[in-house]
C-alpha cells in the first residue's frame, strides 16, 4: 500500500460505514492521522484495530449543527495539530418518491442531510487551512443532480457541487483545493443504522425501483460501482497527485455525468 498520506492529518465525515468508513480505513493505511466523525456510535469501532492506537480519533457529533462542526474540526487541530485533509460525506437519500408527494418537513430534512453538513463542515475547517497555509477539501455529491423521484436530495447536491466551485475560485491562490466526486449508484452492504426507519410500502418500493432502473440505464458500463471505486477517486483528488486540479466535480458513474 502506498503511503500517499504520510504526515497528513484527514478529517472524514459520515465515517461509521459505507464510503465515509472506508475512506478513514483507506487513509489510515496509506499512513494518514485520521479523525473520522459519525452522528453513529459506530464509528468508535475504527478504535478497535490495535495498529492504529495514535492514529485515529473519533468524535460522535450531529454535523447538521453549525456548533457541532466547529466543535469537531477543533477537536482534530487540537489532536493532530493541524488539519490538512476534510472529506465530507455525509448525506443521502432519505425518501425516495415524485416531487409532489414530499411534504414540507421532508424537504427540508433532505436539504439538512445533504447540504448543511458539507456547508458548514467547509466553513469550519476553512480558518484551520487559511491559518497553516493550504488543504484540500473533498466533497461528496452526487449523480443524482440528474434523476428522478429524489428532487430535493438532487438540489442539496447540486449545492454542493455549486459550493465546491465557488470555494474553490475563492481560495485556490490561497493554497487550498476544493473539489467533489458525484458517485453514481454504489453496491454496499446493507446499512446498519438506516436513513429512513420506517417501513416501505408497496408504491414508495416501486419509485424507489425506479431510481434503480434509471441509474443502471443511464451509466454506460450498465452496472453500479463498488465502494472501492468511489473511495479511489476520493483519495485522488485528496491527495498530492492531484495538486493542480481544483474547483471540479468528478462524475464517478460508469460513465452517467449526472
Amino acid at each position: 500500500m502506498s503511503k500517499r498520506f504520510d504526515n497528513k492529518v484527514a478529517l472524514v465525515t459520515g465515517a461509521a460505514q459505507g464510503i465515509g468508513r472506508r475512506v478513514a480505513e483507506r487513509l489510515l493505511a496509506e499512513g494518514a492521522q485520521v479523525v473520522a466523525v459519525d452522528r453513529s456510535e459506530l464509528v468508535h469501532e475504527l478504535l478497535d484495530a490495535p495498529e492504529q492506537v495514535g492514529k485515529v480519533l473519533t468524535v460522535t457529533a450531529d454535523l447538521e449543527r453549525y456548533a457541532e462542526c466547529e466543535r469537531v474540526m477543533a477537536a482534530a487541530v487540537r489532536g493532530f495539530g493541524r488539519l490538512d485533509i476534510l472529506i465530507n460525506n455525509v448525506g443521502g437519500t432519505i425518501w425516495a418518491k415524485p416531487f409532489e408527494h414530499y411534504r414540507e418537513h421532508e424537504i427540508e430534512a433532505e436539504v439538512r442531510r445533504s447540504l448543511f453538513p458539507t456547508l458548514w463542515c467547509c466553513h469550519a475547517a476553512l480558518p484551520h487551512m487559511l491559518g497553516q497555509g493550504g488543504g484540500a477539501i473533498v466533497n461528496v455529491s452526487s449523480i443524482a443532480t440528474r434523476s428522478l423521484n429524489r428532487v430535493p436530495y438532487g438540489a442539496a447536491k447540486g449545492g454542493v457541487n455549486a459550493l465546491t466551485a465557488c470555494l474553490a475560485f475563492e481560495n485556490a491562490e490561497r493554497g487550498i483545493r476544493v473539489n467533489a466526486t458525484a458517485p453514481g449508484g454504489t453496491e454496499a452492504p446493507p446499512r446498519r443504522i438506516p436513513r429512513n426507519t420506517a417501513e416501505q410500502s408497496e408504491q414508495e418500493k416501486a419509485w424507489y425501483q425506479q431510481i434503480v432502473d434509471q441509474t443502471v440505464e443511464s451509466s454506460l458500463m450498465k452496472r453500479y460501482g463498488t465502494i472501492d471505486e468511489q473511495v479511489g477517486a476520493i483519495l485522488f483528488l485528496a491527495s498530492d497527485e492531484a495538486s493542480y486540479i481544483t474547483g471540479v466535480t468528478l462524475p464517478v458513474g460508469g460513465g452517467d455525468l449526472g
